[in-house]
């Protein structure tokens, strides 16, 4: 329905409503913690995300992308503590582990050994975990608010572009889902993602 509305919005060449539910940081964290999905800038599109320890959200989310929760889902943190709890940091050498705080905080995901508690609605098939320390300050505010990671997936809608900014998520998924207000990051390209282990390059950024 929503995809419908945004053709007929298209056709009839209404402008999108900037300020419908643009929402401050302090609002997005309460939509959070009731289990909403939302939108956020990152460094170079804008994410959609929820809740990672909420089972209802993650699927909500899946939902929402069309995505299968085999593929698994990555997280995105202020800091590297927000990820203890859902990664087993414990298997990397220190030569590895350099490599992984030399691109942190930064747009550079890593993929990890998950630890056996963290839910399979983030794991998928894998017995690993996508994470980032992330450099965009609203989102380093946004999660240190929250007080943990966030899962973040690009914001579009299955066969369409990423969103780049908040009208185009409006535009995507309907001028009343919550985005905060901001810019992404300027880059060009999702961010590039790596085997903390291998160093195996899984993505080009």
């Amino acid at each position: 329905m929503r995809v419908n509305n945004v053709e007929s919005r298209s056709r009839h060449n209404k402008p999108v409503n900037n300020d419908f539910s643009v929402t401050t940081i302090e609002e997005i964290v309460a939509l959070l913690k009731q289990q909403h999905v939302i939108a956020y800038p990152t460094e170079a599109v804008f994410g959609v995300g929820c809740d990672p320890d909420s089972e209802i959200a993650v699927n909500r989310l899946l939902t929402l992308k069309q995505r299968p929760v085999d593929k698994g889902l990555i997280l995105i943190a202020a800091n590297f503590e927000q990820l203890k709890p859902y990664i087993d940091d414990s298997a990397l050498n220190e030569a590895q582990r350099h490599a992984v705080f030399a691109c942190w905080p930064g747009p550079v995901t890593f993929v990890f050994p998950a630890k056996p508690t963290t839910p399979r609605w983030l794991t998928g098939r894998f017995d690993s975990l996508a994470v980032r320390v992330t450099d965009h300050p609203l989102v380093v505010e946004l999660c240190e608010a929250w007080g943990k990671p966030l899962v973040s997936t690009s914001a579009n809608l299955t066969g369409l572009l990423p969103c780049r900014s908040v009208d185009e998520v409006h535009a995507q998924f309907g001028l009343d889902f919550p985005v905060l207000n901001g810019e992404t990051g300027g880059r060009q390209n999702p961010s590039e993602i790596r085997d903390a282990l291998t160093g195996e390059l899984f993505r080009q950024g």
